[in-house]
């Protein structure tokens, strides 16, 4: 395959790494592996256009692209629209869409699994057009990053405590909305404190990723109206993995779901893939089957394909 590697500098553990030994060395794994292959470093304001113009190109057969979740939503949506591969290095604080497809979190065992890997087909979502790889959300989430992004911080673990704070800020003042929703054949209004529909359903683990992209489902939750209290328990839930549990969730799983916030504050925000962006009053989100083309390990696809098989046997 002829590959462009695209490197942020700027992306977690990035920050720590030489990044010219890294450059070096990924053009070396990728080459061995016989792939035509060129990486480049880049800073994070320059990473998304240098991407968008290299996918557009004919002669690409895919990009790699290595940073924070941020950027690796970027790259999925890119590569998407313009239909090539991408390989995902995981150079993030969370990484979640790395772990969804069982790459390494470590950035220099990635290098071998993505250039002696295997093309898959998995899915992406889009809400009101805009494709996303982990998940829309709206209430107590979106409250959550706004908080977060009112402080400052300059590191990995400076974001991480920044979280923190704004998760104890949104247990002691959570949101309460109404929302019109209709999914899965049912269509009905709701008070909530917090929606998210997430590109497949979530796994049973504490940071909320799929533990499969290709059910060709997504994973709608809705919260009940919650107290403080409510709000703790939630909590523990999710760190548990057992969120399913709670009383005050709903769990649906369609293909498309359809959004109406009759009471739409100006200043109401969502969440897509981890950014803060303003809250439409309608929004619908739909499930992409099979249509993101991705590198991973070899033998992945079958495996995940044979584990599919027995499930609904089981």
């Amino acid at each position: 395959m002829k590959l462009v590697g695209f490197f942020n500098r700027d992306g977690g553990t990035f920050r720590t790494t030489d990044m010219q030994a890294y450059e070096k060395r990924a053009e070396e794994v990728f080459r061995e592996a016989g792939h035509d292959f060129e990486a480049i470093v880049f800073s994070g304001n320059e990473i998304v256009p240098a991407m968008e113009r290299a996918a557009r190109r004919d002669d690409i057969d895919g990009i790699v692209a290595g940073g924070g979740d941020g950027t690796i939503s970027a790259a999925a949506s890119i590569a998407w629209k313009n239909g090539v591969a991408l390989g995902v290095v995981p150079a993030g604080t969370m990484n979640l869409f790395a772990r969804s497809l069982k790459v390494p979190l470590d950035i220099w065992q990635a290098l071998d699994v993505l250039a002696f890997g295997e093309v898959d087909n998995i899915d992406i979502a889009s809400a009101n057009g805009r494709p996303f790889i982990h998940q829309f959300s709206a209430g107590l989430h979106a409250r959550m990053v706004r908080y977060r992004n009112s402080y400052s911080y300059r590191s990995r673990l400076g974001k991480m405590g920044a979280s923190t704070r704004a998760a104890f800020g949104v247990v002691f003042n959570p949101p309460e909305f109404e929302v019109e929703f209709e999914a899965a054949g049912m269509k009905e209004t709701r008070r909530v404190s917090a929606i998210s529909v997430s590109n497949n359903p979530f796994g049973e683990n504490a940071l909320l990723y799929a533990d499969n992209l290709r059910s060709g489902e997504l994973g709608f939750y809705t919260a009940k109206p919650l107290k403080p209290l409510g709000v703790a328990r939630l909590a523990i839930d999710m760190l548990r993995g057992r969120f399913r549990e709670n009383d005050a969730v709903m769990v649906l799983h369609p293909a498309e779901v359809h959004l109406h916030f009759p009471k739409l504050r100006a200043k109401a925000n969502c969440v897509m893939d981890g950014e803060l962006l303003p809250l439409e009053r309608d929004v619908t989100v739909k499930l992409h089957p099979g249509e993101l083309k991705v590198l991973v390990k070899q033998g992945l696809a079958a495996q995940e394909g044979e584990r599919e098989r027995r499930e609904p046997a089981a």
